[in-house]
């Protein structure tokens, strides 16, 4: 099993942030480049009505669990429990689809087996330290757009390979430009 630390310059720490505020974290598959060009030609192929707010190729990924609020003090002891049991898998991202509300995904068709257990697990080391875990049946997707009723999907499209090699604890920070940062990556090393 490998942790990795993310390089404080591009992570939040539980000291730089403002005493008493609590970090709105989740658990997440983080792409790398390869898996967001692929996204970006993706995304270029779909009309898009007038008014779809596009996802920033920086903000693409998919949630494993929303954690939800939680006081930095706590981050540690957390992002420690939750270094589960880690499989590599392929995730394929084939079924491109506008869900109500006006969200534009790409989603799983099929949740490989390596996926549902590493979600399992982190669900356990979640309910485990006493947090929250939605009860609703898991759904792979990468959000795509937001206020896109009436966005078309490129008829045709090839399945985007994703080769999983971790997951990631991140904060999401509400600031323009980065809404997402990491603070800890498990599984895998040394990928982007």
């Amino acid at each position: 099993m490998c942790a990795d630390p993310i390089d404080p310059a591009q992570s939040v720490s539980p000291a730089s942030n403002t005493v008493g505020q609590p970090l709105r974290l989740f658990l997440a598959l983080w792409p790398d480049d390869d898996v967001r060009v692929q996204l970006a030609a993706q995304v270029c192929r779909w009309t898009w009505p007038a008014g779809s707010v596009l996802y920033q190729p920086s903000d693409w990924h998919v949630t494993l669990h929303f954690i939800g609020a939680v006081g930095a003090d706590w981050v540690d002891a957390i992002s420690s429990e939750l270094d589960v049991p880690f499989e590599p898998f392929e995730l394929r991202l084939d079924q491109p689809q506008v869900w109500p509300h006006g969200v534009a995904v790409v989603c799983a068709g099929t949740v490989p087996h390596q996926l549902r257990q590493l979600h399992d697990r982190l669900g356990a080391a979640l309910q485990a330290l006493g947090l929250p875990v939605d009860a609703r049946p898991y759904r792979a997707h990468v959000t795509l757009a937001r206020r896109a009723a009436g966005a078309v999907a490129p008829p045709g499209v090839a399945p985007l390979r994703w080769r999983v090699r971790g997951y990631a604890l991140v904060v999401s920070t509400g600031e323009k430009g980065q809404r997402y940062r990491m603070l800890r990556r498990y599984g895998g090393c040394g990928q982007d």
